[in-house]
Order: C-alpha cells, then structure tokens, then sequence
C-alpha cells in the first residue's frame, strides 16, 4: 500500500472501494441466507455504521489497510463508502448520499471526472467497482429499496434508502469486450496480475455495453 502511495505522491489521490455490505438488509443475504424470523431480531441489534470503525468486508487485506491509515479519509456511506489519500482525497469522499450509492453524484461519479485510471491489482474485472457507474448510466437495472443501521442524531436508526440492483456478474464479460478493442496496460507486481487503464474511456464502454447487449 505505501508502495502505491510513493508511486502516486501527495500531488495525486490513491482511492481504494471500503465497502462494507455486510451491513445491510438481512432479507437481501444470500451466502447464507438467515431465517426470515431473525431478520428484525438482526435489523434491531447490527452496529451503526462509523467510518472510522466499521471494517471492509469481502474485499482483502489491501482496503482495510488503506481505511485505517490515518492519512486517509473515508466517505459516510454504510455499504458503498471510498476511501482516498492524496491531494483530492477530502474533495472526492466529502458527500456521499445515501441513495443510489454509486451514481454520478457519488464519490464514484466524481472520479469518473478526473483523469483517473483504475489499477486492478492481482483480481479481475468483477471487483471494478467503477463499471457499477455504468449501470446507473446505462438505465437498465431495477431499483430497490436497502437497509443500513445509521447514527442519527448520535442516535442509531435503522433506515432504509432506495438504490438498483447492481450485478457484477457480467463485469469480467465487459472487461474482455473492453480489451479487444482498446489498450489496457498489464503487467506484474510480484505474482499479481495486474491490469491499468482509463476509469472514463471503460466506464463509458461498459454503458454502451449495457445499453446494447
């Protein structure tokens, strides 16, 4: 990680996915599913979500690290949150709605203005978190209202919001689709497969991708 922030240096911003979508709506789990009759039991008693202690989940060592690094500042988003360091870093996580957590207002639609490129670091496209702005774009998911236990007034509230329904299953499709035509860096570091390329030129091809399959 601080080989990564020594690459960048402070006149650039390092921006990792912290997100933590284990606090969630027990009705959505699935990897196990839990008892219809413990899902208020569940709602009523999970953490409120504090970016300064709620942990990454399912996304590596890497994220968490960069989460608790005290230069680093963390966008107040339950399940979807960023995390930054560098020169933009405060800019970029400073909002974060809750609704519709990754569209073009989010954090992740403010990179997509920079000129960022994203690093996939020894995984595929399915963890690129920049193609779920695509789907927002693209117009053609469903939405659904979620669930995150929040401080409210320094009091904890279960609330809900409205979001889609993301699904990353296709992302390593598009990302195939995306190399055949246009250049994507690769190389390694250590043993990781690792690929670089532009955040807006994949993003807006994974839209049309979208839109037309």
């Amino acid at each position: 990680m601080e080989a990564l922030m020594r690459t960048v240096t402070e006149d650039g911003t390092l921006i990792f996915q912290t997100h933590s979508p284990t606090l969630s709506d027990p009705a959505e789990w699935e990897n196990p599913p839990v008892p219809e009759e413990w899902h208020e039991t569940i709602r009523r008693t999970m953490p409120a979500f504090d970016p300064a202690k709620t942990p990454v989940t399912f996304l590596g060592v890497l994220p968490e690290l960069f989460r608790t690094h005290p230069a680093v500042y963390r966008s107040n988003h339950p399940a979807f949150s960023l995390s930054a360091w560098g020169k933009q870093a405060k800019e970029l996580t400073s909002q974060h709605s809750l609704s519709f957590s990754l569209n073009d207002d989010s954090p992740l639609g403010k990179i997509y203005q920079t000129n960022a490129q994203v690093l996939l670091l020894g995984v595929d496209y399915d963890t690129n978190t920049s193609f779920h702005l695509s789907e927002y774009r693209s117009g053609t998911y469903k939405e659904m209202t979620r669930g995150a236990p929040l401080l409210v007034d320094e009091e904890r509230q279960w609330v809900t919001y409205q979001d889609i329904e993301m699904d990353e299953e296709q992302f390593n499709v598009i990302g195939r689709a995306y190399e055949s035509g246009h250049r994507v860096i690769k190389g390694h570091v250590g043993q990781a497969e690792c690929r670089l390329f532009p955040m807006a030129e994949s993003v807006d091809f994974a839209t049309d991708w979208l839109k037309n399959k």
